[in-house]
Order: C-alpha cells, then structure tokens, then sequence
C-alpha cells in the first residue's frame, strides 16, 4: 500500500543517489554547482578555450600586436559572460524541471 511515509521515504532515497558532491572543477567559480558529467565536461571546455584566448594575447601583446590582443581579451570576457548565463538558464531549467516531477519519483 502506498502512504505518504513510504512516497517520502522514496524521495529522500532518490534524493541521496542522484547528489552527486562534484570537487570545484571551475576556474572561475568557488562553488561546484554543476550537477552532472555531461556539465563538468562543457564548463571545461569552455575555461580551456577561454584559457586558450588568454593565452594566445598573452603572446600576441610580447610580439607587440595590441589590436589582436585586445581583440582576444574581448572574445575571452564575451565567451566568460556566455559561459556564465549559460550556466544559470540550465540549473534554473535543471530545478523548474525537478519542481515538475511527482512525489514518487
């Protein structure tokens, strides 16, 4: 028969096995909010591209071409502040999706 303990009893079970305590993979965040594999693997990605920008005008400012490297600072903050939207629709997606979900799931 199913009560009301037993529909909770599941939740908090469900709850326990899909946490998952990420170490902080990110560069420039100080809390690990990333939720999956799929979401470790894309913000890496992204900071190794923004990484790479950083870089690269690094080297581009030593040959002294200042337009290139200003050019490529301003790609690395554009794809910094998309990383960082981008991450904020999805776990307001993630949690509007969760609110959605019955109680026995």
């Amino acid at each position: 028969m199913i009560t009301r303990s037993n529909l909770a009893e599941q939740l908090r079970e469900y709850q326990i096995r899909s946490k998952h305590d990420w170490a902080s993979v990110s560069f420039f965040s100080s809390t690990a909010n990333i939720t999956s594999r799929v979401d470790v693997v894309i913000f890496v990605i992204w900071e190794l591209v923004i990484l790479g920008f950083l870089v690269f005008s690094a080297v581009s400012l030593y040959f002294r071409h200042i337009r290139l490297a200003f050019t490529l600072v301003c790609i690395a903050v554009l794809l910094f502040l998309s990383m960082k939207i981008t991450k904020k629709v999805r776990q307001a997606r993630k949690k509007k999706r969760r609110m959605l979900l019955p109680l026995s799931m």
